[in-house]
């Protein structure tokens, strides 16, 4: 049975593994089209390097991939971008049957193959910014990105072909039969701005360093740990550009939760107003959302709108968790405001506002009302979706 493998560039090969049937990463990520652990051999005329090790689980396959283009046997170095299981669990595996190997990483990646992989000291590499491997006819250079999204991460950087072995940056949990990114299509762009939001969006400064390092190399090809390779990177450097540090959309998120309606029935004020002040008002309700769309949506978004009852005397648990992830995920878009009802004692709002304002968002206005909405509280609504809007509009003219 042959396996598939893919000749990426001049003896630079994919082995990866595509996982179709996983639907969480990390216990919180929704995976709807699975995912792919990415690894690739660098095959020189004098030395042999393994470039991640994927998911554990798929010990054989990565094995009987590789030995389609040579004995594993021979492998010479195993490159450790990132410590995650998903990109290291089969370290193990492949040193057992590679001897003579070396596991090269940072030195922070170097002591976690020893804590997490059992690598002895004897068979680790430590390497620092610029360091390279000779492999004969081949240079693999070393750069190092901490923080994305570990504090160990480095890239590898194929000299004389010009690929970027870029671990998790520019990634997506996307599988396809399609490896290369311009042919993938149009599926490919959101679930990239997803990725980015949930795994790269918390560490922005971080991102923002890394991505000069990037373009300071001028790759030809860009080879991420998870989703699609890019041959033709501009798009995706302009789309990080874009996400990171470009100017933000008229937009504003509007997540909400309503047991009973009377919250609901306020969301829909103040979207409707937005929208009709011309700026993009996109709601969530969180009893169906995927939270990982809200926070796709918070990338470029310009401001947030919370609405949520009040129960036992605070925010509704749905509201509070996706408080807790939009003031921990470093969105850009600073901008709040917060909405809800309750039935004989509030609290919701109140807690809600002070958890946004520790994560720095200025709250423009806050609405809670008791029971359904009377006309006052409609009046009410409309203002504070005006308030918004006004002030989403004056953020796009600066």
């Amino acid at each position: 049975m042959a396996f598939k493998t893919v000749e990426i560039g001049p003896n630079v090969f994919w082995v990866g593994i595509e996982d179709w049937n996983r639907r969480v990463f990390d216990a919180f990520i929704p995976l709807p089209y699975g995912t792919s652990y990415n690894s690739y051999l660098v095959v020189g005329k004098r030395k042999t390097a393994l470039i991640d090790t994927v998911n554990p689980g798929f010990k054989q396959a990565l094995l009987k991939k590789i030995k389609q283009i040579s004995l594993p046997e021979k492998i010479d170095y195993v490159i450790m971008n990132h410590a995650e299981p998903d990109h290291a669990g089969n370290i193990s595996s492949v040193t057992e049957v590679a001897e003579n190997a070396k596991v090269v990483a940072t030195k922070l990646g170097s002591d976690m193959a020893g804590v997490f992989f059992d690598v002895p000291p004897e068979r680790r590499v430590a390497v620092r910014e610029g360091d390279t491997l000779d492999l004969g006819d081949k240079t693999l250079k070393f750069i190092e990105a901490p923080w994305l999204h570990w504090p160990e991460t480095m890239f590898t950087f194929d000299v004389e072909d010009k690929i970027l072995f870029s671990c998790d940056f520019f990634g997506a949990h996307l599988t396809s039969d399609k490896l290369y990114a311009d042919e993938v299509g149009a599926l490919l762009p959101p679930e990239a701005k997803r990725y980015y939001a949930e795994i790269m969006m918390p560490f922005a400064a971080s991102a923002q360093e890394a991505l000069k390092k990037v373009k300071s190399l001028n790759p030809k090809v860009i080879a991420p740990s998870h989703g699609p390779v890019y041959r033709k990177p501009q798009p995706i450097i302009e789309a990080y550009e874009k996400w990171i540090h470009g100017p933000l959309e008229k937009k504003v998120v509007v997540v909400y939760v309503s047991m009973w309606g009377s919250t609901q029935a306020l969301e829909r004020i103040i979207t409707e107003t937005i929208a009709t002040e011309g700026v993009e008002a996109v709601p969530y309700d969180l009893t169906v959302a995927d939270i990982s769309h809200v926070l796709r949506d918070l990338v470029d978004a310009s401001a947030v709108i919370i609405g949520t009852p009040t129960l036992l005397g605070g925010a509704h648990p749905l509201a509070a968790y996706a408080v807790e992830l939009i003031g921990s995920f470093g969105v850009r878009g600073k901008v709040a405001a917060v909405f809800g009802s309750f039935g004989w004692g509030g609290g919701a709002g109140r807690r809600i506002k002070t958890r946004l304002e520790k994560s720095g968002f200025e709250i423009v206005d806050t609405l809670q009302i008791r029971g359904p909405p009377k006309p006052e509280d409609v009046e009410k609504a409309v203002a504070l979706g005006k308030a918004v809007a006004k002030r989403v509009r004056e953020m796009s003219s600066l």
